[in-house]
Parts: C-alpha cells; sequence; structure tokens
C-alpha cells in the first residue's frame, strides 16, 4: 500500500540556460512554470514544497510551504534533495524539477510501484536517465548530507552510490522533456497549441 508522499519542486538553480532568470517563474501559457508543475505533482502527493532560494516572496504567493537550500552555494539539485528530505513531513519525499511541465499523472504510483526494497528510485525514459525525477526515502539525509560535504555533485552517481532503481517510462518519454532555454519553452507553448 503506498503511503502518504511529499512532493517538493526543486526550483533553486541559478537558471544560467535561461539568462539567469528565475525558472520556476518564466510565464508558459500565462502561468508560471513551476505552477504547471504543481498543478501535475499536487493530486499525486499528501503536501507540496516548493525548493528555491530567490524571489522567496513570490513563490509565497502560491500558499505552498517555501524552502531555500540548507546550503548557501547553489550546489545543484543534489542540495534541493537535500533540502526536500529534511523540510518533508512524510516519510517518502517525490522530487521533481521546476521544468518539467508534461510530468505524468502516474508518476508517483509507478515509482511507488517499481521501487521494489530500495529506498529511492528515478525515472528512464527509455532514451536516458531523469534522475532529479526521484522518489526517495528521507533516511538517506545523512547520506546525502556527506556526499554533499565530501564535494561530490553528480546525481547519478548518488543514486548508484545508493543502490536506486530506475523505473522504465518508455511509453511515455515525452512526458520528460525539459525546459532550459527560453526557445525550449516557445517550442513548448507552440506544441501546446497544436494539440488544442
Amino acid at each position: 500500500m503506498q503511503p502518504k508522499i511529499s512532493g517538493v519542486i526543486l526550483a533553486g538553480g541559478r537558471a544560467t540556460r535561461m539568462s539567469g532568470n528565475d525558472k520556476g517563474l518564466i510565464f508558459l501559457n500565462k502561468k508560471p512554470l513551476y505552477q504547471h508543475i504543481a498543478d501535475k505533482l499536487l493530486p499525486q502527493v499528501d503536501e507540496l514544497i516548493i525548493n528555491a532560494n530567490r524571489n522567496l516572496d513570490i513563490y509565497r504567493q502560491s500558499g505552498y510551504q517555501i524552502v531555500p537550500d540548507l546550503t548557501p552555494d547553489f550546489s545543484g539539485p543534489l542540495s534541493g534533495m537535500l533540502t526536500a528530505l529534511k523540510s518533508a513531513s512524510h516519510d517518502w519525499v517525490m522530487c521533481v524539477p521546476c521544468d518539467v511541465p508534461t510530468l505524468p499523472t502516474d508518476l508517483v504510483t509507478r515509482l511507488w510501484q517499481g521501487k521494489q526494497q530500495a529506498l529511492a528510485t528515478y525515472v528512464n525514459d527509455g532514451n536516458r536517465a531523469h534522475p532529479t525525477i526521484a522518489l526517495l526515502h528521507r533516511s538517506l539525509f545523512s547520506q546525502l548530507e556527506n556526499y554533499l560535504a565530501n564535494g561530490d555533485r553528480k546525481l547519478i552517481l548518488f543514486m548508484h552510490k545508493i543502490r536506486a532503481i530506475a523505473v522504465q517510462f518508455d511509453d511515455n518519454s515525452t512526458a520528460f522533456t525539459n525546459l532550459n532555454t527560453p526557445e525550449d519553452c516557445q517550442h513548448w507553448e507552440n506544441t501546446q497549441e497544436i494539440k488544442k
């Protein structure tokens, strides 16, 4: 039986390919990008938290709990995940980046069902791994904290270290397209218009 799960949107990066603009607040079809993620994730989890390091007052207007990184140096998605594990109310934490607006509606269920006995699981779309889209147990906090303290930043290496299970989503690989540049956002909006 699936337990209560906390959902965390990782919006704490520098977004260098977005000209330094806060990626989660880029508007897409008249709505900030993070809100597209929230709309997909909220029905699948029991609480929703946003990990952000800039524009905290704007994010707070959403009504969700906002948590900045525990580490002060923008050390990437692992830092956001560390913060998520510390801040979540529930033992299992679903982390997703703020730039994947077409997440599947069965994401959490499939990761939970595919985890076997592992303490972490992440998405593989059939072509590549997406370790930022991961279901993690809070007991991994100290391992992740030590990993970061040692100067390590590679997310996929951490997933291998903790023996995380990759769950295949090759039936829906386009659901994990991430938007890294203004051009990506424009293309996504155009594609959505065509689908209407």
